[in-house]
């Protein structure tokens, strides 16, 4: 069963009217954006206070790094939104707590959005910010390196692990809470909850605005699932919800990094849809979900 906390949150954000509604895609996308961004305060909850919470920018790509300590290890958080809305300020509380609970050092990255800069442009953003992390003196120790985020953040997360493997510059570990890995949509969870906040439909639209190119959508560079040999990627958590159309994706993802000798963990989330995570002020679950990422990055970064 859907829990009441989730009913009660979907009525938070803005709803566009009829007018916008009826204007053209754009239009719609733009008070999306807005939408989100307004409701972060009641979504998310207050800032938590940290010792650092500094603005970056890290070759050219926007970023906010948070953290507790000096020499901790680093943790490169992307955001959701189908890599065409949220921002840093949207995983700004998510962030924050992660950073506070796991002890490491969190970087916060603002790639570019499409339709504005469609693919490759976030993926650029993503290896840019990690080379940055690498040469440049932020006061944290680079050497200890994991990337994770959420929907099409996670996607972007573990697309640039993969790619940082077959580098000869693996990273220590990925966190993919529901990841948006399927360019085709097929999996059955699309039919079987996709009316509790993501359908295919959004989906299919989300996929086509970041990469128009359906022939690019099947590349490894974009689906994961394309990539032949999974071997050597880091260890891995992934984070899905009972009702939430990408719920299947996230499970077969476990189960394939699984059999290539990967470790992973891989929890399900009851009584919850997509988004849930970052509503750190309305859902239970959002904080389990968050300190769990925390402790995840403990286990693999600090011991």
């Amino acid at each position: 069963m859907l829990h009441p906390q989730v009913t009660a949150a979907a009525k938070i954000r803005h709803r566009p009217p009829s007018d916008i509604l009826a204007a053209d895609p754009y239009e719609q996308l733009k008070f999306a954006r807005q939408a989100m961004e307004d409701a972060v305060d009641a979504e998310c909850g207050p800032a938590l206070p940290l010792a650092v919470v500094a603005d970056v920018d890290a070759h050219g790509v926007p970023c906010r790094l948070y953290a507790t300590r000096p020499d901790a290890p680093i943790f490169v958080y992307l955001h959701g939104g189908g890599w065409s809305y949220g921002s840093i300020e949207t995983t700004d509380r998510t962030c924050r707590r992660i950073a506070d609970r796991s002890g490491c050092a969190v970087l916060n990255v603002g790639y570019r959005l499409a339709p504005e800069h469609v693919f490759p442009a976030a993926q650029e953003d993503v290896e840019a910010v990690l080379s940055y992390v690498r040469k440049s003196d932020l006061g944290v120790d680079a050497s200890r390196l994991a990337i994770g985020g959420d929907s099409a953040g996670a996607q972007l997360a573990t697309i640039a692990a993969r790619r940082q493997r077959d580098a000869g510059t693996p990273l220590d570990h990925q966190t993919l809470i529901y990841p948006a890995l399927d360019p085709m949509t097929a999996s059955a969870s699309y039919d079987e909850v996709g009316e509790y906040g993501l359908d295919r439909q959004a989906m299919k639209m989300a996929w086509e605005t970041y990469i128009p190119d359906p022939v690019q959508r099947l590349t490894p560079d974009a689906a994961i699932f394309a990539t032949p040999d999974l071997s050597g990627m880091p260890s891995t958590l992934i984070i899905t919800a009972e009702y939430d159309a990408l719920r299947d994706e996230g499970a077969d993802y476990a189960d394939a990094l699984i059999a290539a000798g990967v470790q992973v963990v891989h929890t399900r989330y009851m009584g919850v849809n997509h988004g849930f995570a970052r509503k750190l002020a309305l859902i239970d679950a959002a904080r389990a979900a968050t300190d769990q990422v925390a402790s995840s990055l403990r286990a693999a970064l600090l011991f």
